[in-house]
């Protein structure tokens, strides 16, 4: 007589933990979570208001707000000028704006900064746009640098900033110029292409014209912004903890003024529209160390070291930010000594 073996049906095990996952996931869901950490706050709102209260988090809280209501706008309009050229614009307008041979195009794409009235954070995107339109990334990066602190707005504000130096206005135009023309070319000389992340961008196959652009604006502003925020966290933490006495001690050496400036631009991130008046009120510095903290600031500082990271890559980030902050700087003291 035959003996059959029944052989019990195998199930995908693999499976297993998928679904269990999903199946947790439906439980702690969003409204969950949301009650959780409202009921958290409300059992530890007297230490939270102890701590908020205490002056360190006033001057932390201060900054933060500050550096994030400057940036916001100017964010959004960097997001909103990314996501036309993006849809709006065709691939070969660049390529009949900016000369052909990549040594040209970065000196023409440096002066076209001069056309986005905004700070550097609205250069990122749109820096990472022409990337993603076909224009050389050396010519982009110019422009990335030279557009926060060249444009009409900035230039305006110098002037007002400065009455009794209008030179300060020629100076920081001509020093901001050569050092994003610089950066171009040295970009183009020894930058290489893995070190360069493409900017990505969701797809919009089959989408019409205005849902393509509101779809390239959400995704801007979700991913740019929460680096912006990084940035701001950061610059409030070292502005809150950092004595203010270095600053009168750092002024009575040129060396140490013309660095103390150019590392307070980094940690200060303030936006290109409103660092001029910040720099006038540092009156007890010479003018070449308050023309480093304009030039510096608008091309290198935490929030925008945060957005490049972000959009290009941290490769890109760690290599292009400390090579931006030494020839910044060389340039600043060598167009002060000239003009100032």
């Amino acid at each position: 007589m035959a003996i059959t073996k029944t052989v019990p049906q195998r199930t995908d095990d693999r499976s297993d933990p998928a679904s269990s996952v999903e199946a947790e996931g439906r439980h702690l869901n969003s409204p969950l979570l949301l009650t959780m950490v409202m009921l958290v706050l409300v059992l530890l709102q007297s230490p939270i208001r102890r701590a908020l209260a205490a002056p360190v988090m006033q001057s932390w809280t201060t900054v933060f707000v500050a550096v994030m209501v400057q940036a916001l706008p100017f964010l959004v309009l960097g997001v909103l000028l990314s996501a036309a050229i993006a849809v709006f614009v065709p691939p070969s307008f660049f390529a009949r704006a900016l000369p052909s041979r990549p040594a040209l195009a970065v000196p023409v794409a440096s002066a076209a900064g001069a056309v986005l009235p905004g700070c550097e954070c609205a250069s990122v995107p749109v820096a990472g746009a022409l990337v993603r339109r076909g224009v050389t990334p050396a010519a982009a990066l110019a422009f990335l640098l030279s557009a926060p602190a060249i444009n009409p707005i900035v230039l305006t504000a110098t002037a007002v900033a400065f009455p009794g130096n209008p030179e300060m206005v020629l100076a920081r135009l001509v020093a901001s110029l050569l050092v994003a023309c610089a950066m171009g070319w040295l970009w183009l000389r020894l930058g290489r292409t893995d070190w360069l992340k493409p900017p990505s961008r969701p797809s919009h196959d089959g989408q019409s014209k205005g849902e393509a652009f509101w779809g390239s604006v959400r995704h801007d502003v979700m991913h740019a912004g929460g680096f912006l925020v990084v940035g701001a966290m950061a610059a409030a933490t070292l502005k809150a903890v950092a004595p203010e006495s270095w600053l009168r001690t750092a002024a009575e050496n040129p060396v140490l003024a013309v660095l103390s400036l150019a590392i307070l631009a980094v940690v200060l991130s303030i936006c290109s529209e409103a660092d001029a008046f910040v720099a006038a009120s540092l009156s007890q510095f010479s003018l070449t160390a308050r023309l480093t903290f304009l030039v510096v600031g608008p091309m290198i500082d935490l929030k925008l070291f945060a957005m490049q990271a972000g959009t290009f890559g941290r490769a890109f980030a760690l290599r292009f930010a400390p090579a931006t902050f030494a020839l910044a700087v060389l340039v600043s003291v060598l167009t002060g000594a000239v003009i100032l």
